[in-house]
C-alpha cells in the first residue's frame, strides 16, 4: 500500500518524453524505446564501429547500441545520464546491450569489462562515472569481471565533443595511463564508453591495454556519432 501511495505522489516518468511510466515500464516508455535509433550492428555483422579504428589499433569486435544525433533522443538520454545524475539510464542501456551480446558467440569469450575512466577531479565533482553502470551490466550479462582499476585518467580534460579530430587525438595521447598489466594478460577485454566520435579516446585506451601480454580488445559503446 505504501509503495502504491508513493507511486501516486512521486510517479516514475520516462526519461525521454517525461510521461508517466505504465506498470512494467522502466526508465523509458514503450513508445520512446521503439523510437530510439538502434543500430543492430552486432546482429547484422555490421563493421561500422570497427572501421573507425582500421589502421589505428587492432580491435576484435565492436558495436554501439544507438546512433547519436544532435538534439535527438540519444543525446537527450546521455545528457541526463552524464549531467543530471540519472544513473538508471546507464543500467537500462547496459541491460539492453548485454542481453543482445550474451546471445552472440563473438562476445561469449569476453573475460573482463573495462570502462573508459574519468579523472579523479571530475569523478569527485560528478559523483560517478557515467559508464560504470553500463559496464557493470554488460559484465554481468557476459559473466565477465568488471575492472575499473587498470585504466587511469591522469590528466583532466574538457569535453571532447566540440573539438576537431586533430585536437581530440592530440589530447588523447597523454591523458591515460595503465597499471597492473599482469591482471589482464591473456584476457579478452571489452572496453566500454558512452559515445564514439572520432574514436581517439578509445584508441588511446586500447593502445595502452595492448601493452599487456596476449590480450585482445573489443569495444561496446552506448552510441556512435
Amino acid at each position: 500500500m505504501f509503495k502504491a501511495l508513493f507511486n501516486i505522489l512521486f510517479p516514475k516518468v520516462c526519461y525521454s518524453c517525461q510521461n508517466i511510466l505504465a506498470d512494467g515500464e522502466h526508465t523509458l516508455c514503450t513508445d520512446c524505446r521503439h523510437r530510439l535509433p538502434v543500430t543492430q550492428f552486432h546482429f547484422n555483422n555490421d563493421a561500422s564501429v570497427c572501421k573507425v579504428f582500421y589502421g589505428r589499433v587492432k580491435i576484435e569486435q565492436a558495436t554501439a547500441l544507438l546512433r547519436f544525433e544532435k538534439k535527438g533522443m540519444t543525446q537527450k538520454l546521455i545528457h541526463q545520464l552524464k549531467y543530471k545524475g540519472q544513473e538508471p539510464i546507464g543500467t537500462f542501456l547496459g541491460d539492453w546491450l548485454g542481453g543482445d551480446l550474451q546471445t552472440l558467440d563473438a562476445y561469449k569469450t569476453i573475460d573482463i569489462v573495462i570502462p573508459v575512466p574519468l579523472h579523479k577531479k571530475k569523478l569527485k565533482k560528478r559523483g560517478y562515472n557515467q559508464v560504470t553502470k553500463f559496464g557493470q551490466q554488460l559484465a554481468a550479462a557476459l559473466q565477465a569481471e568488471y575492472m575499473d582499476n587498470v585504466l587511469i585518467k591522469v590528466t583532466n580534460t574538457n569535453s571532447q565533443v566540440s573539438k576537431n579530430r586533430l585536437s581530440r587525438w592530440t589530447n588523447s595521447e597523454t591523458i591515460f595511463s595503465v597499471q597492473s598489466l599482469d591482471k589482464i594478460k591473456n584476457k579478452n577485454i571489452l572496453l566500454v564508453d558512452d559515445i564514439i566520435t572520432t574514436g581517439a579516446t578509445i584508441e588511446s585506451c586500447a593502445t595502452l591495454l595492448l601493452r599487456a601480454e596476449n590480450v585482445k580488445i573489443s569495444i561496446a559503446a552506448m552510441a556512435i556519432a
